[in-house]
């Protein structure tokens, strides 16, 4: 089975090891990232897709997919 998860936050180092956690957990890059200025907020904000294959599992809405 294939998971999708769209990691999100302020384009700074907390999102950078954000993405990178997930790498080290298996996840890989599903596409570009992508950013846009939060006039509200006075930020840019960014979202990078991943994706990860897990093997014997069937999919749960309830599955929490960080812990995959």
């Amino acid at each position: 089975m294939k998971l999708y998860r769209l990691l999100t936050g302020v384009d700074d180092a907390h999102f950078c090891h954000k993405v990178s956690l997930a790498l080290s957990k298996g996840w890989e890059l599903a596409g570009s990232p992508a950013y846009a200025f939060d006039a509200a907020e006075g930020v840019m904000k960014c979202a990078q897709p991943v994706t990860k294959v897990v093997e014997g599992k069937q999919y749960d809405p309830s599955m929490k997919l960080g812990e995959q």
